[in-house]
């Protein structure tokens, strides 16, 4: 008779793995318990700039396509040191619109085996949907989400219980940086242009505002995390990112977005609180949230610090 105990097996099965591979960062999710209490593993995120140079020309140019490889395999060693078998690889605007997108996911199939999937700007914001959801900052009333990418820009008209509308639009950071943020403080004729460029863009989104009255805006995490924490450094205090939430006094939101616009490269480089792959976009995110806000009438301006990548990770965990 076998007198051996059997050796303990630490169950993994609900550690989930999610990337989230976006224009300008590349994240990395692990986490372990259920959707709506789950713990972080891991998080990571990493400045690999996918539209650096192409964006616009619909293309990843070498070294941001081998910084996307190599980011890769780092993920792929994070994953499998903590044992997760369960793993999502969701690519959003960048590897959707570049000639060499396909040949990028296949690359990291071949030297990961990390398996990308690829989605549509509809399915982005149904995951950005179910990411702010998860964090509790929806009400019976009318929100509207905006998730600023650097690629991409998704628009949800939603309560708690529904999406009343969705859209996707390519007007993200990075195209927008690179189409009209080119001279230094932004000069007042650029942004000129950036708003005509805007109304012309988002004419569908104002016209369905306009039957839902809008009772609040919710960026999700990104450049709206940037604005909380400079608002909170203005009045000397910190900001814990371990908030979900986070409502904003709409001059304290003005005040901010109207310093980025008018401060230089070298000013923003030197604010504490602004990251430094936002130093730049941080601007053009700025003028788009004040459009937004103008245009569409808004006095309650919220900060969800959940977007996409923990929609992925709900779908997953609820199986």
């Amino acid at each position: 008779m076998d007198d051996k105990k059997p050796v303990p097996v630490i169950s993994v099965q609900q550690r989930v793995a999610v990337m989230d591979l976006g224009t300008n960062t590349f994240h990395l999710l692990i986490a372990e318990g259920s959707a709506a209490d789950y713990k972080e593993v891991v998080h990571e995120h990493d400045p690999v700039k996918l539209g650096e140079g192409g964006i616009n020309k619909g293309i990843i140019q070498p070294a941001a396509y081998e910084r996307g490889i190599n980011t890769m395999q780092k993920f792929r060693d994070n994953i499998e040191n903590h044992g997760v078998k369960d793993v999502k690889a969701i690519a959003t605007s960048a590897l959707r619109n570049a000639s060499n997108g396909q040949q990028f996911i296949a690359d990291v199939a071949d030297k990961t085996g990390i398996q990308i999937e690829l989605i549509d700007g509809e399915q982005e914001a149904e995951y950005i949907y179910k990411g702010v959801k998860l964090a509790g900052g929806l009400s019976d009333k009318t929100s509207l989400i905006m998730d600023i990418g650097g690629g991409s820009v998704e628009f949800i008209l939603c309560n708690a219980n529904t999406i009343l509308w969705k859209q996707s639009f390519e007007i993200g950071a990075a195209r927008l940086m690179d189409k009209f943020h080119r001279t230094d403080p932004i000069p007042a004729e650029s942004i000129n242009s950036l708003h005509l460029y805007l109304e012309e863009q988002l004419t569908t989104l104002i016209a369905v505002a306009s039957k839902y009255p809008v009772e609040a805006l919710i960026g999700s995490s990104g450049a709206f995390e940037t604005f909380v924490e400079l608002t909170a450094l203005e009045k000397g205090n910190s900001f814990d990112l371990a908030i979900k939430n986070h409502d904003f006094d709409l001059p304290d939101i003005i005040n901010t977005t109207d310093k980025l616009i008018a401060s230089s490269h070298d000013e923003r480089k030197s604010m504490k609180g602004i990251i430094p792959i936002r130093v730049d976009m941080i601007v053009v995110a700025s003028l788009m949230t004040r459009f937004i806000i103008e245009k569409l009438g808004i006095t309650n301006v919220c900060m969800s610090t959940y977007s996409l990548k923990e929609g992925v990770l709900a779908e997953m965990m609820n199986g």
